[in-house]
């Protein structure tokens, strides 16, 4: 985790290959599947922002395939560790991959 000041949003060095941003990447795509009952598939992770708050958010841009096309999302997703909590706060579409 980047060290920095409460509040602070901060890019997450090697993001790509992050197995927890990757993870937190397919819970992203995961509920919003289940949330809008539409055929998502992760593809990989473009980049990642965390900010530290009540726990941390992240902010990942990701790809993901819905209806054979590559898609640009970004997903918040906010986890508090210590109490087994993770949500994701926002996912939107931001353009053709």
């Amino acid at each position: 985790m980047t060290t920095g000041a409460v509040g602070g949003i901060h890019p997450v060095e090697g993001a790509q290959n992050s197995t927890e941003i990757n993870d937190l990447a397919r819970f992203a795509v995961n509920e919003q599947q289940k949330k809008e009952n539409t055929l998502l598939e992760f593809k990989k992770v473009l980049s990642a922002k965390e900010q530290v708050v009540a726990g941390t958010m992240y902010y990942i841009t990701l790809e993901a395939v819905e209806g054979g096309k590559s898609k640009v999302y970004e997903a918040k997703v906010w986890v508090k560790p210590w109490m087994n909590f993770k949500e994701v706060e926002e996912f939107k579409l931001i353009g053709d991959a």
